[in-house]
């Protein structure tokens, strides 16, 4: 089976300082879903700028999709990168754009017609329920609001690899519900799936493993999984 992520003995810090993360290996095969934990400070967003390309390792190995990314040339990044979604802690939408056309941007740079976003971008917002927000500036909207237009952008090309730090850490239970199960419709459509997260509701919903990390070493918890239960109709992802 190919693997979307393999790390070996792989170690990080930054600058003069002490490692942040230490002899990391593991790898994550196509389809697969993992939560990721730890307190403050355990390495979480470090693990996950390795995943996707802002960092390289200090020492060991890092492969994404069979490719070693110490071997990777400048211009492989961006093919990489959009293989990717990645759901930032602090949104990073772009202010210029409506939330319309920051959920749309993945899509027009793939080269989708204009017609065939218009569907999918707006069936994915009014999911969120953000469907009286579309033509919306980043800055009139809260932070919760945000973070749905941001989780919407990751999702909308069906990436093969998604990151989510912290993705439900400023909606309500209701809307975290809610996102699991794009999470993990997502998932079923076969995305690799990692959820950085303090929720403890969120993770108990579910029994996908546990990646955890404590004091820069990483441990997994293998859970018996099962098939979310998915109460409401999902939206039609758009392809690439």
């Amino acid at each position: 089976m190919d693997e979307i992520v393999r790390f070996q003995t792989v170690g990080l810090r930054y600058g003069m300082g002490p490692e942040v993360l230490q002899d990391l290996s593991f790898t994550l095969t196509p389809g697969s879903f993992h939560f990721l934990t730890g307190e403050s400070g355990a390495g979480k967003s470090s693990l996950m700028r390795l995943m996707y390309l802002a960092k390289k390792p200090t020492r060991g190995s890092v492969s994404l999709f069979g490719r070693d990314i110490a071997s990777l040339r400048h211009d492989d990044y961006p093919t990489l990168r959009r293989r990717i979604g990645v759901v930032f802690q602090e949104f990073r939408l772009l202010s210029h754009q409506t939330a319309f056309d920051n959920v749309a941007l993945p899509l027009r740079v793939s080269g989708m017609r204009e017609k065939e976003i218009k569907k999918h971008v707006e069936e994915l917002l009014t999911w969120v329920g953000l469907e009286e927000n579309m033509a919306a500036w980043p800055e009139t909207l809260s932070g919760g609001q945000q973070q749905r237009v941001a989780i919407a952008r990751a999702v909308i090309a069906q990436p093969r690899l998604l990151l989510a730090d912290e993705p439900t850490g400023n909606v309500d239970d209701r809307i975290a519900a809610r996102l699991l199960h794009l999470f993990e419709e997502l998932n079923r459509l076969g995305t690799t799936v990692v959820i950085a997260t303090h929720n403890k509701s969120l993770i108990s919903s579910s029994l996908h493993p546990i990646m955890h990390l404590d004091g820069g070493r990483l441990s997994i918890e293998d859970r018996e999984s099962e098939p979310a239960a998915t109460v409401e109709t999902l939206p039609r992802l758009g392809r690439l």
